[in-house]
């Protein structure tokens, strides 16, 4: 999936993405130091779904041309 022909766009977007991915694991890591008030089964489901959702906006915005 080597795409070298990003636009400055695209490149701003991703590193949105990034950025807002770093901002999500640090919730999640605060919300995972609540320890026995926390649901941990829930927090993975969320964690997950989260990592999930960013992939699918940075592929949104890369457009690889591969499955």
């Amino acid at each position: 999936m080597e795409n070298n022909h990003l636009t400055q766009v695209q490149i701003y977007l991703l590193d949105e993405i990034k950025r807002k991915g770093i901002e999500l694991g640090d919730l999640i890591e605060d919300i995972r130091g609540e320890g026995e008030y926390v649901d941990q089964r829930w927090l993975s489901i969320g964690t997950t779904n989260l990592q999930t959702g960013l992939m699918a906006l940075a592929r949104a915005v890369e457009k690889p041309d591969i499955f």
